[in-house]
């Protein structure tokens, strides 16, 4: 398979022309002529990027196929711009065994859209009590690279130290939902003045924060490597700083929601905008913008999290947990970093795919846009905004907080080791 892409631009430079041939890229320059058969999409000028890599997405196969399947979710990725992405645990069941993980990444495979990597669990049906079987899930054919309990926390220090060590040996990295579950009883809402206001059970900082830096003197002690889940404390940012200060081998995420939206969203008890943990204030969302500038957090993670309209139009404390972002993601990147100045397009490519593909050790994905490198591109036009319409998704649920709202740039084509797997939206299955 033959691609030419026409009049584009790698990390918003010149305008040039990209050949590709079974999955590689095989020249760039300008005035590049189509091999036979070849075809030929014209970029229009649009910025061309490594594909994006999302270390936290719930695709909720096996178990709850009606919200999403491993399909939907491969063609939500796919418009959103990305080439890999890593499938959380908590499915039902859990994928705590190889037999679950292997099933996982085979079906990715077979729709052929996105790599889909199996996350294992660390922990025996997310009970945070016996450690899974992580050896023989990283050697099983999913070859798991990462493994979280990601909706709950580890939270037993015993536990914890444990998976750290065996992690260790394995070569592999533990991804920590930080919550100091005994902090968050009955919390639906950051705990602040929005909160009190609305009568609503606030969800403390500390929760997070007290997790973080005990679990990163457990990753000191253990030689191992620590992945903090969706950070969205100013705290937290200070705590990896801290961290990384003393040698510490810890990285961080931060969801596109953290970065956009505060807990000025709960005015209308609107179950859309219930998120663990949950919107903060402004000052924690600044924190966090100067941090992924900064290299403090390392990258961008959706923690896309499909859910039923009905266990999201309900009272807010009953609402469950999550919100699209695989669409929208890039989007929301360059309203909140690449707009304002903190961030040029060589940027989102480190936070958005060469910086997550580096933290889980992917050969393939996040490489440079050169020639003999693999062909995983995403093409971006930064000057056509859209609406965002929950219908018109890719995602079997609609529970996206940004309805209506306008996004500031378009994905107009993704391609997987050389083979286009959306195009103006429309995926190619």
């Amino acid at each position: 398979m033959s691609v030419l892409l026409r009049g584009v631009r790698p990390y918003g430079g010149d305008e040039v022309d990209i050949a590709v041939a079974d999955g590689t890229i095989t020249e760039i320059g300008v005035g590049l002529k189509a091999a036979k058969g070849a075809e030929v999409v014209d970029g229009g000028g649009a910025i061309v990027l490594p594909g994006f890599v999302d270390l936290h997405t719930h695709l909720r196969e096996p178990g709850r196929e009606d919200t999403e399947t491993i399909a939907t979710g491969s063609a939500a990725a796919a418009r959103g711009g990305y080439t890999a992405v890593f499938a959380m645990a908590n499915t039902d069941p859990v994928a705590d065994n190889a037999t679950i993980t292997d099933n996982v990444y085979r079906t990715g495979r077979e729709i052929g859209l996105v790599d889909v990597h199996p996350v294992g669990a660390v922990t025996v049906g997310l009970e945070g009590k016996q450690l899974a079987e992580m050896g023989m899930m990283a050697a099983g054919v999913g070859k798991v690279k990462m493994f979280s309990d990601d909706g709950k926390c580890v939270d037993d220090p015993l536990v914890m130290r444990r998976a750290l060590e065996y992690a260790t040996g394995l070569g592999v990295l533990i991804a920590q939902h930080s919550e100091e579950p005994r902090l968050t009883v009955g919390a639906v809402a950051h705990e602040g003045p929005t909160a009190a206001r609305l009568g609503l059970a606030g969800w403390p900082r500390a929760a997070e924060e007290s997790i973080v830096a005990r679990d990163a003197l457990l990753a000191r002690d253990a030689g191992a490597r620590i992945h903090v889940c969706h950070a969205s404390t100013a705290g937290t940012v200070e705590l990896v700083k801290w961290a990384r200060g003393q040698g510490i081998a810890i990285t961080a995420e931060v969801t596109p929601h953290h970065l956009l939206l505060t807990d000025e969203r709960l005015e209308g008890y609107d179950g859309l905008n219930r998120v663990n943990p949950p919107l903060r204030e402004k000052s924690d969302t600044e924190a966090l913008r100067t941090a992924l500038a900064e290299g403090i957090i390392d990258c961008v993670a959706t923690d896309h999290a499909p859910h039923a309209m009905q266990d999201k139009c309900c009272e807010f404390a009953h609402a469950r947990p999550g919100m699209l972002g695989l669409e929208t993601a890039l989007p929301i990147v360059v309203e909140t970093l690449v707009q304002p100045g903190l961030l040029d397009w060589r940027g989102v490519a480190r936070v958005m795919s060469e910086r997550p593909a580096e933290i889980v050790g992917l050969p393939d994905q996040g490489r440079p846009i050169a020639v003999g490198e693999p062909a995983n591109l995403v093409l971006v036009d930064p000057d056509r905004a859209w609406d965002v319409e929950p219908d018109e998704l890719a995602s079997k649920s609609q529970n996206t907080p940004y309805g209506g709202m306008t996004m500031p740039a378009t994905i107009t084509a993704t391609l997987l080791r050389g083979r286009i797997t959306q195009l103006g939206g429309e995926v190619r299955w």
